[in-house]
């Protein structure tokens, strides 16, 4: 056959994980990237922010010279819609005609909390990570609050080890200005086991480290409404100077407009796979699918590249006639830094791991940021 057309929508780590694949194992393969702008924010390093150890260039890399390197086009647009045959992506730029497509459109967070407007939710973007630090840098004293939540339709579609992440990170940078004890630090959630998906052993150690630093846990209790200068739980209100809150995720609302299967949570449905079923040469990956797995199984970048890498393997294998019968692995690997040391956690199985908190840790997130952004820059 002739060089597939094959596009990719999304530039966030399953989108560029899927393009580096693909090309890896085609080279003639016709590649279009579809995103808003030819960048990738990473997102994991605006923890850092607050400290000023990461500045905004740091952390958004364009991609101007890994396109040309790959020989990848760039469509600079925003997806509305597909075809009902998955032929035709429909942008607000056009419409981009594909033989296979990888949907990897990320996910958004849910603002349907009243209030939520009075909060900074952290992975929304490297602007919110600025905010962040900007507020905080204007803070004389007072109390801080953080917290995450799930989507109630689908409780896998969370993302919260961030907030541990700013919460340890933002006492630790307090410490060392010699402001902490003019802060109180409040970390809420409506479970009484935050954290649950990293496995029993971290919770436990996440925990402990929150009552070593003085930092006070209200948990069991849903938040019922965020205020200027308040959280107010199903008990109990809490008078707070800044609002840290990951809310539960969705699907991107463009997938309204097509007749993909949709998970309970808003989510495009995958098999394990990661090919939609129903479409021919259409699948899915990262934060915007729902797959079969555990539940456990983490909407994070690592994630996200393994379905990427068979999402993309699997889908060059189908437009060659081939099985497409290769399965991505669930596994959940993250660090949970706190600015000077970080806690290894890792998920496999029935298998888990969490290593207390370790200096030796903290470089290595470092360096794994610096090598995962080299092969863009």
């Amino acid at each position: 056959m002739s060089a597939p057309r094959i596009t990719v929508v999304g530039a966030g780590f399953a989108g560029l994980t899927a393009l580096r694949t693909l090309r890896r194992r085609s080279r003639t393969a016709e590649l279009t990237l579809v995103a808003p702008q030819a960048e990738l924010h990473y997102l994991p390093g605006t923890i850092w922010l607050p400290s000023g150890m990461r500045r905004r260039d740091d952390l958004v890399v364009p991609l101007q010279r890994f396109l040309a390197r790959e020989r990848i086009a760039f469509r600079q647009a925003r997806a509305t819609g597909l075809s009902a045959d998955g032929r035709v992506l429909h942008t607000d730029a056009g419409d981009v005609a594909n033989d296979g497509l990888i949907l990897a459109s990320g996910a958004r967070f849910l603002h349907k909390l009243p209030g939520i407007e009075h909060a900074i939710v952290p992975c929304e973007g490297v602007a919110a990570g600025e905010a962040i630090r900007d507020r905080l840098a204007a803070l004389e004293g007072g109390t801080l609050c953080f917290g995450f939540a799930s989507n109630p339709n689908e409780p896998i579609a969370m993302r919260g080890g961030p907030v541990f992440e700013f919460v340890f990170g933002i006492d630790t940078l307090l410490r060392r200005q010699g402001r902490r004890e003019h802060f109180k630090l409040v970390f809420f959630s409506p479970s009484e086991n935050p954290g649950q998906r990293l496995g029993g052993k971290a919770v436990g150690r996440i925990l402990g480290e929150m009552r070593k630093r003085g930092i006070e846990a209200v948990l069991g209790e849903k938040p019922l409404r965020f205020e200027a200068d308040a959280v107010q739980l199903e008990r109990t209100r809490i008078a707070s100077d800044l609002i840290l809150f990951m809310p539960g995720l969705t699907g991107q609302a463009w997938l309204d407009a097509t007749q993909l299967p949709r998970s309970a949570g808003g989510f495009v449905q995958g098999e394990a796979t990661c090919r939609v079923p129903g479409f021919a040469h259409v699948y899915v990956a990262g934060d915007g699918g729902s797959f079969p797995g555990p539940d456990w199984m983490p909407k994070q970048a690592h994630q996200a590249d393994l379905q990427a890498e068979v999402a993309a393997r699997n889908l060059l294998r189908g437009l060659r006639g081939e099985a497409t019968d290769e399965r991505f692995l669930a596994e959940l690997v993250c660090i949970v830094d706190s600015l000077d040391r970080g806690m290894l956690v890792t998920r496999r199985g029935n298998g888990g791991m969490a290593l207390p908190p370790l200096r030796v840790m903290h470089w290595a997130k470092a360096a794994f940021e610096k090598r995962y952004l080299r092969r863009y820059r």
